[in-house]
């Protein structure tokens, strides 16, 4: 059997390795348009900061690595059309200019995603940036050492991450977001601390700007500022994109392969497209959210191996589901822990849940212990089922556990009920004696069972 593998960051590598893992005697092949393979995209705002001072270190697997268990990767390689009916592909030798054809027994489609660019006039001047690979990485990276201001257009968790990665190196930075709120993942009142504690941490290093979007580069050759929508003008010396991305999904489509309503690859739980021996994992694919059962598009890496673990599986006939996301993530701005899991609120009521929630700002840990922080923690609840429909905590840097500690609960079903009586593990260099995610339960129980 011969598998080609479309992509080799997250998902096509971990496909590659897991088949390989599975079958030795299996041919895989990866076709890459990238220069690099199996990275942590993740890290790069990291190593843009200077956390660590060698790019390699991003590197999980080098290519030498694939090829001595026998995997063969083509980089610089692109998939430029899919033949289902013959099952054939069309590639483009980047470098050299050369086209030809490829077969295959079973395809993996893992392009991943692109970054999102706005309608921005002046777009093409130079020092405008995304950031999605180690180039990109090494790119900003450079300029920033030499730059003394910066504008990030996008406020998610790229945004916030470069943020602090601008600041601790000097630059005076710049954030504009269309959206009303930072971090607009997160629910309107959780995004509101977040940018209090952004423009209180950094007031002289940090302007936010928000309800606002950028309508022109300013510059000759190299942007030297930008205009914005309500026709403010703010000086750079580079420019971040980080507007979002979207998933590849063009020879995707072009194959006749079914695109879902969140404009992925529409896959069922195997990661099993709408054509026979075509899968398709990682960023590309659409998941299904756990809580409200509904397809949506969660790009994250931890996802991305899952997915691509689960097509190897199937690929080598070994039965596996892949049953969906909760969207679980963390991040940090400096000392504050930012994480989530489930459905903000804003998104519950927009999939037609009638919510109830509670938000509380408690200490970490006993109050006489040293380091003692504060976190604030939110839970949102369905009022027919009193299932908990997702959390979000902010504030010390374990503020995530309370969210870890929801994940599993969440995948079942968990209700205010069973959570205000769970049993979480409690000593005073660690913790409250009562939880504050117990606290909540119990308040909002409280609610739910009080006559209206």
């Amino acid at each position: 059997m011969k598998v080609v593998i479309i992509g080799g960051v997250a998902a096509g590598a971990k496909t590659a390795a897991k088949i390989k893992n599975l079958s030795r005697q299996t041919d895989v092949v990866i076709y890459t348009q990238d220069t690099h393979i199996s990275y942590s995209a993740c890290g790069l705002p990291y190593y843009i900061e200077g956390s660590f001072e060698d790019y390699r270190n991003l590197l999980v697997r080098l290519p030498e690595d694939f090829e001595k268990v026998g995997v063969s990767v083509f980089l610089q390689y692109k998939v430029v059309k899919i033949i289902p009916d013959k099952k054939e592909i069309k590639v483009l030798d980047i470098k050299n200019e050369r086209e030809f054809t490829d077969n295959y027994d079973v395809l993996v489609i893992a392009t991943g995603a692109k970054p999102f660019i706005p309608e921005i006039k002046n777009f093409n001047l130079k020092n405008v940036f995304t950031l999605r690979t180690i180039e990109d990485g090494i790119n900003i990276r450079n300029i920033m050492r030499k730059s003394e201001k910066a504008v990030i257009i996008g406020a998610g968790y790229i945004g916030i991450e470069v943020l602090e990665a601008f600041v601790k190196n000097g630059l005076k930075v710049s954030i504009i977001s269309h959206q009303p709120y930072i971090m607009p993942m997160l629910s309107e009142d959780i995004s509101s601390l977040v940018q209090n504690y952004v423009q209180d941490k950094c007031r002289d290093k940090i302007s936010v700007y928000t309800n606002e979007a950028v309508t022109e580069f300013i510059g000759n050759d190299t942007v030297t500022a930008v205009k914005t929508q309500s026709g403010k003008i703010i000086e750079t010396d580079f420019v971040l994109l980080s507007a979002g991305i979207r998933p590849v999904v063009d020879i995707a489509q072009d194959a006749g392969i079914e695109i879902g309503k969140t404009g992925a690859i529409r896959v069922n739980s195997r990661m099993q497209t709408n054509i026979k021996d075509i899968y398709a994992c990682g960023d590309c694919a659409e998941k299904i959210n756990i809580i409200s059962q509904t397809p949506m598009w969660i790009p994250l890496g931890s996802t991305a191996n899952k997915e691509g673990r689960c097509a190897a599986m199937n690929i080598c006939g070994i039965a596996d589901d892949f049953e969906g996301v909760l969207g679980s993530a963390v991040t940090r701005f400096f000392d504050l822990t930012i994480s989530k899991t489930g459905l903000s609120e804003r998104t519950a009521q927009s999939l037609g849940f009638d919510t109830v929630s509670e938000k509380i700002t408690e200490i970490d840990k006993a109050g006489y212990m040293p380091n003692v922080d504060k976190v604030t923690v939110k839970l949102i609840a369905d009022k027919r089922s009193h299932k908990i429909l997702g959390a979000e905590a902010i504030g010390s840097i374990d503020a995530d556990k309370r969210i870890n500690s929801l994940t599993s609960g969440l995948i079942n079903g968990l209700t205010v009920h069973k959570l205000s009586s769970v049993d979480i593990t409690y000593a005073p260099p660690f913790s409250v004696n009562i939880d504050p995610i117990i606290i909540l339960a119990q308040k909002i129980e409280k609610k739910l069972n009080s006559p209206v």
